[in-house]
């Protein structure tokens, strides 16, 4: 399945998944109209969706009392100090902090189980792992 993104106006972008569509934006300090989620934002989404997803998947299977699962993310940008380069250098880290909050009665061997599983969730270990972007500009031709 692929992602179809066009613009709109100003900043927004108008996504399309399969039969889904939603609309994405800055927020209004950020020059756009927050018509929606920003691309940072659906970053987050996409890691939190599949870090819930993930759990509930491998508890159903195990048949643990899981009743629930809550995921909180933030993403900032930290400056960091790289000693091996120069102690002149500084380096952006992208720094996503995430809480995890699974409800029911499970024991704390099955607690610790869950937070390993939620490592393994497919979109963390792409963030986590070498990724490549191969891209292509297409000029289209102008409307008269």
């Amino acid at each position: 399945m692929s992602v179809v993104v066009e613009s709109q106006d100003g900043l927004a972008q108008s996504v399309t998944v399969g039969g889904h569509q939603f609309v994405a934006d800055e927020p209004a300090d950020a020059g756009g109209k927050d018509a929606g989620p920003s691309p940072y934002d659906l970053l987050l989404s996409a890691l939190g969706t599949c870090i819930a997803m993930t759990i509930l998947l491998y508890a159903r299977r195990k048949e643990w009392p899981v009743e629930g699962v809550r995921v909180e993310l933030d993403h900032s940008r930290v400056h960091v100090r790289d000693c091996s380069e120069s102690d002149k250098t500084d380096v952006k880290l992208d720094y996503i902090r995430k809480r995890i909050t699974v409800r029911g009665p499970l024991s704390e061997e099955q607690r610790a189980r869950l937070a390993e599983i939620a490592e393994r969730c497919p979109v963390n270990r792409t963030l986590r792992g070498d990724i490549r972007i191969d891209g292509e500009l297409r000029l289209a031709a102008s409307a008269l």
